[in-house]
């Protein structure tokens, strides 16, 4: 029986590595193997065996070296290559939209560093690299060559040569290997992470961007920043993002914003019965690939982190409210021959009204007057129960942490009620919007919408019950009937066959801390396709708002949310209908007056 030696084998008699002094006994005993050699009168094999073992060192140390050499041949991360292009050891995952399509990904880049002691061509290496690096800032690059200020190279022997300065970064690894190259002196390369986003400006808001260190700042990069490095560089969850949704909302959002010489806008398209959020879009517009030559402005996501007064659109809470709650139903009588008075305010309707409105037309005329009224039958606690219900006193549950909390009025006075319920006096982000106006959409449940894509046979998140399936029936068809009769007509008009509803909103704003007549509007138009159909099949929310828009030979001078936002909404609807699966019914023209409204038609019967 073997015994274990003790410097080979742990407590437990398995193997463990030699210690430092384990080691140093391990020479002991070749030592003494010597003096039994010298001792024993055969200095030969005292030398034999001195050469046998300085030649064992040799081996073991140009083996350690040959192990090496074969690693960093067959293992490095720059030989790891996809569709062409050197990828970084990853610090973050790819981001993809829900059909695969790549949003966001690392990949390799190089910073330049130039040692100028070396380089005595200084005009001509400064040549060759913009030739080939055009995007390296002049400044910087010439600071590189000259190790210092304008000037400082015309010092002979004040430059260290083994000093190296910054010449800049952000070189692919195609400008690196034509760099490299050039064989010119004083050239070093160091890579660098880099993220990528192949899109460019579009989706940049909802997709953000990540710092140098590989750290999320904004949109879905901040929000999912921990899953996203955990990945390593595999595909992540997919975003409910369509990039098909998305490329069509911007390109129709971008060219209105242009045309109408906007201060900024506001794009959303949602899956109201999942509540996916498959676009959102803000404008102006920045490039996620050089966050840092951005204007501040322009990075600010209007769809979540601002909020605004968003004026008739909020009928549609108002009016959910009161039928919801039995205080009203379609047929209930406002009287808006003459303006509301209240102590120390008086409310109009954009168009004087003659007469006596049915709430369905008080709906399809849009009367701020009849709203008013509505909600002051309801009453300060009714008002508070469900607009809490509907998310409009607090800031959107959202993945994104740029989700901005509302301006409320400190009490709900007799005032503060009758104007919550035109959508004035207070505001709430456009992201609020879609997440309360989506619960009224999908048969009255209300749920955080979200950014991660639902897989097939996946269930929405919980919701909670906040209005009656008939409710949500009756709102559906009387947002129908305003895009077919009322002040929604320029969607329907645009996208006919998809049955469109929706409900305008023009919004004066505050200026100075006053409302006036200048007509500088709020415009928006929140649209929902198809009307019809199952309340738990799939329908889709669109909205648009165009801050202060100025009018134009074609909206005769006006910049309402029926003229401006809601023949946005039909072209996006007219584009992203068929992607969506959303099949054009041929509706018959109706020759002569249009037939009078059935009220009884309005009405839901969904439990």
């Amino acid at each position: 029986m073997t015994t274990a030696d003790p410097y080979l084998t742990d407590a437990e008699g398995g193997p463990r590595w030699l210690s430092w002094q384990a080691f140093i006994r391990r020479l002991g005993f070749l030592e003494r193997a010597f003096n039994r050699a010298r001792a024993s009168g055969k200095a030969e094999d005292d030398v034999r065996l001195r050469i046998f073992f300085v030649m064992a060192l040799f081996a073991a140390a140009f083996l350690a070296l040959a192990i090496g050499a074969t690693r960093a041949a067959l293992f490095t991360d720059d030989d790891r290559r996809h569709g062409g292009v050197v990828s970084t050891r990853a610090a973050r995952g790819d981001l993809v939209d829900r059909n695969g399509e790549v949003l966001a990904m690392d990949l390799a880049r190089y910073g330049l560093y130039l040692r100028p002691a070396e380089i005595t061509d200084k005009a001509g290496t400064r040549n060759a690299i913009l030739a080939i690096a055009p995007s390296i800032p002049r400044a910087q690059l010439d600071y590189a060559l000259n190790g210092g200020p304008p000037g400082a190279s015309a010092k002979p022997g004040r430059l260290d040569p083994t000093k190296e300065f910054f010449a800049g970064g952000g070189l692919t690894p195609a400008m690196k290997a034509r760099l490299h190259d050039l064989a010119l002196p004083g050239f070093d390369f160091q890579e660098e992470s880099g993220r990528f986003y192949p899109l460019g400006q579009t989706g940049a808001h909802v997709i953000g961007f990540a710092s140098k260190d590989g750290q999320g700042m904004a949109g879905v990069e901040k929000a999912f920043d921990t899953p996203i490095r955990a990945e390593g560089g595999r595909i992540v969850q997919p975003l409910a993002i369509d990039l098909r949704v998305q490329g069509a909302l911007q390109d129709e959002l971008q060219a209105a914003a242009q045309h109408f010489s906007v201060k900024d806008a506001v794009g959303m398209v949602v899956n109201v019965r999942t509540g996916e959020i498959l676009g959102m879009a803000s404008y102006p517009v920045y490039d996620p690939n050089a966050p840092g030559k951005a204007d501040p402005d322009t990075m600010v996501n209007h769809a979540a982190a601002t909020v605004y007064e968003p004026g008739s659109v909020f009928k549609v809470f108002t009016l959910a409210m009161g039928l919801d709650s039995g205080v009203v139903d379609v047929n209930t009588q406002f009287d808006v021959h003459t303006p509301l008075v209240l102590p120390g305010q008086i409310i109009h309707d954009y168009d004087k009204g003659d007469r006596i409105l049915p709430l369905w037309e008080v709906f399809t005329h849009s009367s701020n007057i009849g709203a008013a009224r509505m909600s002051l039958l309801a009453g300060p606690d009714r008002m508070d129960r469900y607009f809490r219900s509907f998310g409009l006193f607090d800031r959107a549950p959202s993945e994104l942490a740029e989700s901005a909390r509302p301006l409320l009025q400190k009490r709900m006075s007799q005032n503060t009620v009758a104007t919550y319920g035109f959508g004035q006096a207070i505001s709430v982000s456009p992201l609020m919007l879609a997440t309360g106006m989506s619960a009224i959409l999908n048969g009255g449940l209300y749920r955080p919408l979200t950014l991660k894509k639902l897989e097939p046979g996946q269930a929405p998140a919980r919701g909670r019950r906040v209005i009656q399936a008939s409710t949500s029936r009756t709102m559906l068809n009387l947002m129908r009937l305003n895009a077919t009769d009322g002040t929604g007509r320029g969607a329907d008009k645009i996208a006919p066959g998809y049955r469109v509803g929706g409900k305008t909103g023009t919004a004066t704003k505050l200026k100075n801390g006053h409302y006036n007549g200048a007509k500088i509007n709020l415009a928006s138009f929140a649209a929902v396709f198809p009307t019809d159909g199952p309340l738990d099949a799939d329908r889709y929310y669109v909205l648009i708002m165009m801050d202060e828009p100025h009018a134009t030979p074609e909206t005769g001078g006006f910049t309402t949310g029926g003229v401006i936002s809601a023949p946005i909404a039909g072209r996006v609807i007219a584009r992203i209908a068929p992607m969506l699966g959303v099949h054009r019914v041929d509706v018959p023209v109706v020759k002569g007056p249009a037939p009078p409204v059935d009220p009884s038609a309005l009405t839901g019967s969904e439990r």
